[in-house]
């Protein structure tokens, strides 16, 4: 199936991407691996005809977006991230109501409609570069509370004011489950992503986005670590760091959505070219305006 799959990507001029949440089996077949940040810039750098983008849907929206005459496909559109529509009709009206000045500052995890709706978007990779050059103090942060949450505590001089959404797998790793593993593990030091909840953060060794934990493992003197983000990232880890040893807090965070992306499921895109991601163009244009506004403030 790998090599059908090469051969089809060859012959068509398609490129895959793959979160670092997909499938061990998307990941090793993917041009390119990474967290959100890494992979809007790839779609917006690539020269191929086709992008087949093994993540959620926002992901799939997003690439398209940058590349409005490209082919966006994805193995499964059903696969969602619940996070990305956690803001109620009329919330972000009704905030620019009360603060004429007001930045909304749209984590790159949200639908198109609600990045139409933003000023800039961030990704948990760049989120603290960006609001520190925003000219405003006044900051309503969506759709994540725990990513604002952290946020918010780097910059103490700013009203950043949260919304209630959150990540489903993030929220599930409780304070009890970490602090289980770490008796299992002493030496272990805790790598955490900002969507976890502030009980997580505030008992963590270090909290960065997925590709930022990454990067801290490898180079790290420490060959022991609990990982408190989705359990799609050991593919990676055991990659860069085969002598080093990663645990999971029971339960081990698991994106049933990132999951549909399969071998099976990229094969029949690239040979039917169907699941297209489908956006208005003046979706597109809105939505344009903080993605590049991100990508502009994130050099």
């Amino acid at each position: 199936m790998e090599s059908q799959i090469r051969k089809l990507k060859e012959e068509k001029n398609a490129v895959i991407l793959a979160h670092y949440y997909a499938p061990d089996e998307a990941q090793k077949i993917a041009d390119y691996v990474g967290d959100s940040f890494y992979l809007a810039k790839v779609a917006k750098q690539t020269t191929a005809d086709i992008i087949v983008f093994c993540g959620v849907y926002f992901m799939g929206e997003s690439a398209k977006i940058l590349n409005p005459d490209k082919k966006v496909l994805m193995p499964d559109l059903t696969a969602d991230c619940p996070m990305a529509h956690m803001v109620k009709d009329g919330k972000i009206e009704s905030m620019r109501e009360q603060y004429p000045d007001l930045k909304v500052v749209c984590y790159i995890n949200s639908t198109a409609e609600l990045k139409c709706k933003s000023d800039v978007c961030v990704t948990s990779s760049n989120a603290l570069k960006i609001i520190e050059g925003l000219d405003s103090d006044n900051i309503f942060f969506i759709p994540d509370k725990n990513l604002g949450g952290f946020v918010a505590e780097q910059f103490p001089d700013k009203n950043i004011m949260l919304n209630d959404g959150f990540c489903p797998i993030h929220a599930a790793v409780t304070a009890e489950h970490l602090k289980a593993e770490i008796a299992k593990h002493e030496n272990a030091l805790v790598l955490s992503h900002p969507e976890c909840e502030y009980e997580i953060l505030e008992i963590s060794d270090y909290i960065g986005s997925t590709a930022d934990i990454l990067s801290y493992a490898s180079k790290s003197d420490c060959d022991e670590f609990i990982i408190c983000t989705e359990k799609g990232v050991m593919f990676e880890l055991m990659n860069q760091n085969p002598d080093k040893k990663f645990y999971f807090p029971a339960p081990h965070p698991c994106c049933s959505d990132m999951k549909l992306n399969t071998l099976e499921n990229i094969l029949s895109v690239l040979q039917n070219e169907n699941n297209e991601v489908i956006v208005s163009e003046e979706v597109m244009k809105k939505a344009l305006v903080p993605l590049d506004k991100m990508l502009e403030l994130a050099k």
